[in-house]
């Protein structure tokens, strides 16, 4: 095989919280995650040597400041694998978003390595390699539904979640996840969303259990900072969303809509009032 086409799905959370600070900097998190329609999409070639990268996307760095550049160091590195790899990303996931657009980025490049060069690592190599480049990383490679503990790389797989349809706006500024968690009081959060009962919901199919538990401790940090998440979630429920939350660190803010119709039309008004600069109707995957 000489070249390898992939999908690198973006990722909302339907539940985020953060248990306390650890010692070496990092938190401990409690999260489900959920990949979405949302994608990037990669071709990567074999070249004789080096790491060659492209991108349609002006915001991006096709260097080591790129965690898909650095993924595919690691791959070459940890392997020695004879040869090189010619990058091209197309960018669709919006960036600095809470969205893993760089995470999954990484994961793709790695998936695609081990199929281009024949490696046929198991996910689980994959995902305990992945996690040095970024604590999303292990989780986008997996992908589907899941529990994420730790920092974010000890998964639990979840059964599929039960089908709805998502609207994801993105408003016209970047949050840097650093500055959200470095301005977290983590040990003054007054309210933990109740990711065990999100969990039970989600393995009986009940998604009402689910819309029910969709709660970010984050929030407390972005949407004092941000209004415009906090504007961007009340419109969605205007706008007959069953509930609406910010993934991630933000400032990202999704929609969940029972049927396909009542989400187009929201994604339709939001496009045109200028609350979000990007605007998507997709559903979980």
């Amino acid at each position: 095989m000489d070249e390898y086409r992939i999908k690198a799905h973006a990722k909302i959370n339907l539940g985020l919280d953060v248990l306390r600070r650890r010692p070496d900097g990092y938190h401990d998190v409690k999260m489900v995650m959920q990949t979405i329609g949302l994608c990037d999409r990669l071709t990567l070639k074999k070249i004789p040597n080096g790491i060659e990268m492209t991108t349609d996307s002006a915001e991006l760095s096709c260097g080591r400041d790129n965690l898909a550049y650095r993924a595919a160091e690691l791959m070459f590195g940890t392997f020695h694998i004879s040869g090189g790899v010619q990058i091209s990303l197309e960018k669709n996931i919006p960036i600095a978003a809470g969205m893993a657009g760089g995470s999954t980025d990484a994961a793709a490049v790695m998936k695609g390595i081990s199929r281009l060069y024949d490696l046929d690592l198991p996910l689980s190599r994959l995902m305990e390699l992945g996690v040095s480049i970024g604590a999303d990383v292990p989780y986008c490679i997996l992908g589907g539904t899941a529990l994420a503990e730790g920092i974010g790389e000890k998964l639990t797989p979840l059964n599929p979640i039960p089908d709805f349809f998502l609207v994801v706006a993105k408003p016209d500024i970047g949050v840097s996840t650093k500055y959200v968690y470095q301005h977290l009081d983590a040990g003054g959060i007054a309210r933990h969303p109740d990711i065990d009962g999100m969990v039970r919901a989600i393995e009986s199919g009940s998604l009402q259990g689910v819309l029910d538990r969709m709660g970010n401790v984050l929030e407390s940090v972005t949407v004092p900072a941000y209004p415009v998440i906090d504007s961007l979630k009340r419109r969605m429920r205007e706008l007959n969303a069953v509930n609406s939350m910010m993934s991630g660190s933000g400032p990202t803010v999704f929609g969940v809509f029972l049927s396909e119709q009542a989400a187009e039309f929201a994604c339709d008004h939001l496009q045109n009032e200028g609350l979000a600069k990007q605007v998507f109707c997709t559903t979980p995957v």
